[in-house]
C-alpha cells in the first residue's frame, strides 16, 4: 500500500463507517460487495467503450467504492476470511483489466495508444504478481509508486476529464516503475 493510501485509508474508513453499519444491518456480505464492484466496473467499462465518459466515470466510481467498502465491512464486523481475501484479489485483477480492454477497443486504430494500453495491462498485473510472488517467498514487498487504488483513481479522474488515455500513460509508467521497485525489494531481501 502506498504512503498516500496508508494515510487516506483510516480517514476513509471513518467517513464510510455509517454506510458500513447500514450494510451490516441489512446483511450485505463483504463478498457480495466484492462481486457487485466488479459488475459495476464491467458496466462502467462498457460506457467507457461507448465514449460516454461521464456515465463511465460515475459507474466506475461506484464499482471502486464497492471494492473499498468490502474490506472496511469485513474488518469492522469481523467478517474477514481467507476465501474473501482470495476472491477480492482475483476480482481486483478483473477490475483492473476490464476498463483497459474497453480502451483497447476505443483506441484500436491508434497503434501507439494500443501499445501503451498493453504496457499498462502487463504492468498492472506485474505489480500484483511481484507482490504475490514475494509474499510466496516470505518477503513482504509493498513498495511502489502506483498500486491498484492509485490506478483506479487516475482512470476515474481522467475519464471524467474525457482523456482516459492520459491515465493509461501514467498507469503504464507507474506500473513499470512499481514492478522494478518490487523486484529490487525482493532482490535486497534475498541477497546473502
Amino acid at each position: 500500500m502506498s504512503e498516500l493510501i496508508k494515510q487516506i485509508k483510516p480517514v476513509f474508513e471513518e467517513k464510510v463507517s455509517p454506510i458500513v453499519q447500514i450494510l451490516n444491518k441489512i446483511n450485505v456480505s463483504p463478498n457480495l460487495l466484492t462481486v457487485s464492484g466488479v459488475l459495476f466496473i464491467a458496466i462502467g467499462s462498457y460506457f467507457l467503450y461507448l465514449g460516454n465518459f461521464i456515465v463511465a466515470g460515475l459507474i466506475l466510481t461506484i464499482g471502486n467504492l464497492c471494492d473499498a467498502l468490502d474490506g472496511a465491512l469485513a474488518r469492522k464486523f469481523g467478517k474477514t476470511s481467507v476465501f474473501g481475501a482470495f476472491l477480492d484479489s482475483v476480482v481486483d485483477r478483473v477490475s483492473d483489466f476490464l476498463p483497459l480492454i474497453a480502451l483497447v477497443l476505443v483506441y484500436r486504430e491508434n497503434t501507439l495508444y494500443l501499445l501503451t494500453i498493453l504496457v499498462a495491462i502487463v504492468g498492472s498485473f506485474m505489480v500484483s504478481y511481484t507482490r504475490a510472488r514475494g509474499e510466496g517467498l516470505g518477503i513482504k514487498c509493498t513498495v511502489g509508486v502506483l498500486e491498484r487504488a492509485e490506478r483506479s483513481i487516475l482512470l476515474i479522474v481522467f475519464t471524467f476529464l474525457h482523456i482516459p488515455i492520459l491515465a493509461v500513460i501514467i498507469i503504464a509508467l507507474g506500473s513499470v516503475i512499481t514492478t522494478f521497485q518490487r523486484i529490487q525489494c525482493v532482490y535486497k531481501n534475498t541477497k546473502n
